[in-house]
Order: structure tokens, then sequence, then C-alpha cells
């Protein structure tokens, strides 16, 4: 009498995924573009540390994001520690957030993403009036509004590795 295989759903681990998406997004974030486009440019290391923190808590978390926004200040030339705190801070709070909820939907994915975007904007500008550097809000809802137009291209990109 043959034993009957158990089924059992497979997960693809998602290290090589993770490590190429942190590539592209780095990419990405020092591209060069043409002055009228720069200020367009969409947040991608927050919004792909973002989605690894929330859809992959048992490889990405705090550490994770630390270590993105330190990648972060180098790549861009910021303080060192700005965007590193600001990743931290967003990662805590989306997954404290979130922490009760079993299913999150795209929908839920979408607006989280949205207001870690504001919330990191908010935090930069906090950090840059501390620091005495001119901050125009001119200049700056740019990245919020591309940002928040990007994430569903960056889901639908990374969905597959997600718990």
């Amino acid at each position: 009498m043959p034993i009957a295989k158990l089924n059992r759903p497979t997960h693809r681990d998602p290290l090589i995924a993770i490590i190429i998406s942190v590539i592209l997004a780095s990419v990405l974030v020092v591209y060069p573009l043409s002055y009228e486009f720069s200020g367009w440019r969409p947040l991608f290391m927050m919004l792909v540390t973002l989605f690894w923190v929330l859809c992959q808590p048992t490889w990405c978390g705090i550490w994770f994001a630390f270590c993105t926004g330190i990648f972060a200040d180098l790549l861009v030339d910021a303080p060192l520690g700005m965007n590193g705190l600001s990743f931290v801070v967003i990662a805590f709070m989306s997954r404290f957030l979130t922490r009760e909820r079993r299913i999150l939907t795209f929908g839920n994915l979408w607006i989280i993403a949205s207001l870690a975007t504001v919330a990191h904007l908010f935090f930069i500008w906090i950090a840059q009036v501390m620091s005495g550097v001119h901050f125009s809000f001119a200049r700056h809802w740019q990245p919020l509004l591309s940002s928040i137009l990007v994430w569903p291209i960056i889901y639908y990109l990374l969905k597959k590795w997600r718990i």
C-alpha cells in the first residue's frame, strides 16, 4: 500500500528577490535625470523596504529597514542616519499597527504605503528644519505623488514572493 504524499505548499526563498529588488531600487535612486524630472523621482528605496517589511516579516524587519536606510543615506549623500532613522520608524509603526491583521490586501498595503510616504517626507522635513537646511514644500510634494502612483507597480513586480 503506497504512502500518500503530503501536499505542503512550497514557499520560495525570497533572499535573491530581496537582494535584486534593493539593488534595482538603489539604481533607480541614483539614476541621473534632468532637473525637471528629478523632483518627481519616487522614493524607491523606502517603498521596496516597506514592501519587504510588510510582506516578508520573517525575513525583513527593523534591522533590514535600518540597513537599507543607511544604504540610501550613502547613495544620496544625505546626513548619515537620516533615512535610516526614518525607515526604522516607518517599519516599526507599520508592523506595530498591522500586527493584528492576518490578511493585508492590496488596497490596505497601498494606504499604508501612502501614509508611510507622507510620514517619511514629514520626518525628512523635521530633520532638515532642525539642521537649518532650507526645505521647499513645492519641491517635496512631487515624490509623494509619484511614490503613491508607483506603489502598484512595485507591488505587482514583487507580489509572488509575498507570504
